[in-house]
């Protein structure tokens, strides 16, 4: 997570021209996540996922939040990630990494009426 946010904050750079504010919902049979997120430059985390077991193929789902908080910590993003619904962990899992790629992929799309215009109101309301 560490190493991940790092490189985001190094690729987005000054954020011109970016979305910004991505999400996404994924379901996947009987589970459904969605993740939200903001390239604020304010690191920030709501992790909601009520795992239904300790570990998933003998990884231990406590290490599902420190990744995302390390992310957080180092990509400078406001991130909430919500399980909404599942019994079977890896599904849960699953789709938790889904919603967090797809979000990422729109926050970080190239919005035209943002050329060169870095996407806040910090200084003109």
């Amino acid at each position: 997570g560490i190493t991940l946010g790092q490189a985001f904050t190094q690729a987005v750079g000054d954020k011109k021209g970016i979305v910004r504010y991505g999400h996404s919902y994924v379901p996947l049979d009987e589970a459904l996540s969605r993740v939200v997120i903001d390239f604020s430059g304010r690191p920030g985390l709501e992790f909601h996922v009520p795992f239904t077991r300790a570990s998933v193929g003998g990884f231990d789902v406590d290490l599902f939040i420190e990744f995302f908080q390390g992310f957080v910590n180092h990509a400078k993003v406001t991130l909430h990630v919500d399980n909404l619904r599942g019994h079977n962990t890896h599904h849960q899992a699953e789709t938790v990494f889904k919603a967090f790629g797809r979000a990422l992929r729109m926050a970080l799309s190239h919005d035209e009426r943002m050329a060169g215009i870095m996407p806040s109101t910090k200084g003109s309301l």
